[in-house]
């Protein structure tokens, strides 16, 4: 079966964007080295607190955005 143009849309998107998140966390890394950067555990929680806080909230509106395509509606027969 044939993919459909969304799903080639979505595939192309996602997977730039996806890179992208990759490539700047690993840009932070950068600022690990204690020889030239100062920061403290507060600042390390503070910061992936953020970055956990984020992934959470895109992933609740992919996961509501499927659900509203799941969804049923109820009625009597």
């Amino acid at each position: 079966m044939d993919k459909s143009q969304k799903r080639l849309r979505f595939e192309k998107v996602a997977s730039y964007r996806v890179q992208k998140v990759i490539d700047f966390l690993r840009s932070l890394q950068n600022c690990s080295n204690h020889n030239n950067y100062e920061y403290t555990i507060d600042d390390v929680d503070f910061m992936f607190g953020e970055i956990n806080r984020v992934l959470k909230e895109t992933r609740n509106v992919y996961e509501n955005e499927l659900n509203k395509v799941q969804k049923i509606d109820f009625k009597f027969k």
